[in-house]
C-alpha cells in the first residue's frame, strides 16, 4: 500500500512538473512574441560589454566614457530582460549549465543535484538567513527556501526577474523567500554587519569588477561561522593567453555565458583566503572535471529548436526577431564545448568558505 502511495506521489509531481514547464515556455513565447524592435536591437547591442573585461579598464573608457558602469549596467538589464526568457524555453530556466554529476538524467536534474549539495555544504536549515546574489529568476532561491526552510533573500539588477521570482514564490506559498533589487558592484549592500548565516551565488561574479572588494563584503556580511558558497566560471591553468586559439575559443564563449571578468582559480580562491576565509571546498564539481556533455546537450536543444524557428519564421507564423534572438542566443556553444573538452575554463568551479568564529 506504502508503494502505491509512494508511486502516486510521484506520478503527481511528474505532471505538476510538466504543467509547470509547458506553462513556462508558453509564457516565454508570448513575451518574445511581442517583444517590440526596440528591446530587441537592445538586447543585440548589449552583447558588446562581454567583448570586455574588468581588468582591462582603460579601453572600457575609451570606448564607454568615464562612466563607462553606467553603460555596463543598462547593458545588463538589456541583455539579462531578454535571456531570461529565452533560457525558459529550454532547460536552463535557472540560467546556468550545472556541474555533470549524473550524464544519465537532464540538465535540470543535475541543477537539483548541485542545489541540494551545496544546502548541505551550508548546512541551511529553517534557522538560516541567508542571502542569494544575483538570484534571477528565483528559482534556485526557491528550490533552497523549500528544500531548507531556511529564509532566503534574493537580490538582482533586473526588475523582470525579480518580478517573475516573486510571483513564483507566491505560486508556491514560499513566505520565507523574498526578493529585492540589488547590484553587485554597488558596494556596500544594504545590510547590517553579520546579518546573514550563509551567503551563495550561482555563475554571478564575472560581473564584479572588484572581486577583492566584494570579497570583503562578504566577510563583512556573514556572521562569525557563517558560509559561503558558489557555483562559478573560471579559467583553468590549462588556458594560454598567449595561444591564438585559446584566445579566440575564450572570446567566443564569454557573451554565451554573459561573463565579462575572467577570474582564474587562485584569483577566486585565494582573493576569499586573503579577505580572512577558510577555504573548506575549491574543486571542479563536474565528474572528470567536464561539463561537455551538458553543455552539447543545451547546445543540440537549442540549435534544434532555432531550425523549426527559421521555418515558422518563413512561413510567417514567427515574426522574424525570433530567428535572430535564438541564433544570437546559441551562437557560440560550440566554443563552449571545445573549450570545457580542452581543459580552457568551465563553469562548474565550486566554492564553500567559511568565516572564522573569532
Amino acid at each position: 500500500m506504502m508503494f502505491f502511495f509512494v508511486l502516486l506521489a510521484r506520478i503527481f509531481q511528474a505532471i505538476t512538473f510538466y504543467i509547470y514547464r509547458v506553462t513556462t515556455i508558453l509564457q516565454a513565447f508570448w513575451v518574445l512574441y511581442r517583444l517590440p524592435e526596440s528591446k530587441v536591437q537592445a538586447f543585440l547591442d548589449s552583447y558588446a560589454i562581454y567583448d570586455h573585461d574588468w581588468k582591462n579598464q582603460k579601453e572600457m573608457i575609451a570606448e564607454m566614457g568615464e562612466g563607462y558602469y553606467e553603460t555596463v549596467q543598462r547593458k545588463l538589464v538589456d541583455y539579462y530582460s531578454v535571456v531570461n526568457y529565452l533560457c525558459a524555453i529550454g532547460d536552463v530556466e535557472k540560467m546556468y549549465i550545472p556541474p555533470a554529476i549524473d550524464l544519465s538524467v537532464s540538465i535540470i536534474e543535475n541543477q537539483v543535484l548541485f542545489e541540494r549539495r551545496m544546502a548541505k555544504d551550508l548546512g541551511l536549515d529553517a534557522s538560516k538567513n541567508v542571502l542569494d546574489i544575483g538570484c534571477g529568476r528565483g528559482r534556485v532561491a526557491a528550490h533552497m527556501a523549500k528544500l531548507s526552510g531556511a529564509t532566503v533573500t534574493g537580490f538582482n539588477i533586473d526588475e523582470t526577474q525579480l518580478d517573475s521570482g516573486r510571483k513564483n514564490a507566491a505560486r508556491n506559498g514560499l513566505k520565507n523567500l523574498t526578493f529585492q533589487f540589488g547590484d553587485v558592484n554597488a558596494i556596500p549592500f544594504a545590510f547590517p554587519d553579520a546579518h546573514f548565516d550563509n551567503i551563495y551565488h550561482v555563475q554571478v561574479f564575472s560581473l564584479a569588477k572588484d572581486l577583492p572588494l566584494l570579497f570583503n563584503e562578504l566577510y563583512r556580511l556573514l556572521k562569525p561561522g557563517g558560509k559561503f558558497a558558489c557555483l562559478d566560471y573560471v579559467l583553468k591553468d590549462a588556458y594560454n593567453p598567449s595561444n591564438p586559439h585559446h584566445g579566440d575559443l575564450l572570446k567566443r564563449t564569454k557573451p554565451l555565458l554573459g561573463a565579462i571578468g575572467s577570474p582564474t582559480v587562485e584569483e577566486y580562491a585565494g582573493g576569499l583566503a586573503r579577505a580572512g576565509f577558510n577555504i573548506l571546498v575549491s574543486e571542479d564539481a563536474s565528474a572528470g572535471g567536464h561539463q561537455a556533455p551538458l553543455i552539447d546537450k543545451a547546445h543540440v536543444w537549442y540549435t534544434s529548436l532555432g531550425l523549426w524557428v527559421q521555418r515558422l519564421v518563413r512561413w510567417g507564423v514567427l515574426p522574424r526577431h525570433f530567428q535572430t534572438l535564438f541564433e544570437r542566443l546559441s551562437d557560440g556553444g560550440d566554443a563552449f564545448c571545445e573549450a570545457d573538452k580542452l581543459g580552457l575554463l568551465t563553469t562548474s568551479w565550486y566554492i564553500v568558505a567559511q568565516k572564522p568564529l573569532a
